[in-house]
C-alpha cells in the first residue's frame, strides 16, 4: 500500500478514537451531578478511555485504536444534603468523580486532535487526487 493511503488510514483511526473519547467525554459531563436514591448504591463512575498502537498487517503500519474504557476507581465525592434520599447516616450523599473542569479540557484536547487529524486526511485525499490527475 503506498504511503498517502496509509497516511489517510492513519489519519482516519485517529479520528474514530478521537470521536470515541469524545463521545467518553460527554457521558462523563452529563452525568457529572448525577445521584441515586439509594444510599447503597453508587452513583455514575467517571470513564475514561486509553489507546494502543496496534501494527495492521494489511497497511503495513500501526494504527490508533481504543484498548479499553475503564471505570475510574478515584473515591465519589462527598456533598452534605441529609433531606436526600439517598443520604447515608451522617447526611452525605455519594456523587461521581467527575471533575467538569478537567472533562472540559480533555475535552478540547480530543477536539483539536480530532480535527488535527481531519485536516491531515483532507490534505493527504487532495495531495493523492492531485497525483493522479498528474498520472492522466
Amino acid at each position: 500500500m503506498d504511503s498517502l493511503t496509509q497516511a489517510m488510514y492513519i489519519s482516519a483511526s485517529g479520528m474514530r478514537a478521537q470521536a470515541l473519547r469524545l463521545r467518553t467525554i460527554s457521558q462523563n459531563l452529563a452525568n457529572h451531578e448525577s445521584t441515586t436514591l439509594n444510599p447503597n448504591v453508587d452513583p455514575y463512575r467517571r470513564k475514561t478511555i486509553h489507546f494502543d498502537n496496534v501494527y495492521d498487517r494489511r497497511l503495513g503500519t500501526e494504527v490508533l485504536e481504543v484498548s479499553a474504557i475503564r471505570e475510574d476507581p478515584r473515591r465519589f465525592n462527598l456533598r452534605y444534603e441529609p433531606d436526600h434520599p439517598a443520604a447515608d447516616e451522617r447526611g452525605y450523599v455519594k456523587t461521581p468523580n467527575v471533575n467538569k473542569f478537567i472533562e472540559t479540557a480533555d475535552f478540547k484536547q480530543a477536539l483539536r486532535s480530532y480535527k488535527t487529524n481531519m485536516n491531515t486526511f483532507s490534505l493527504t485525499r487532495s495531495m493523492f487526487s492531485r497525483t493522479v490527475s498528474l498520472v492522466r
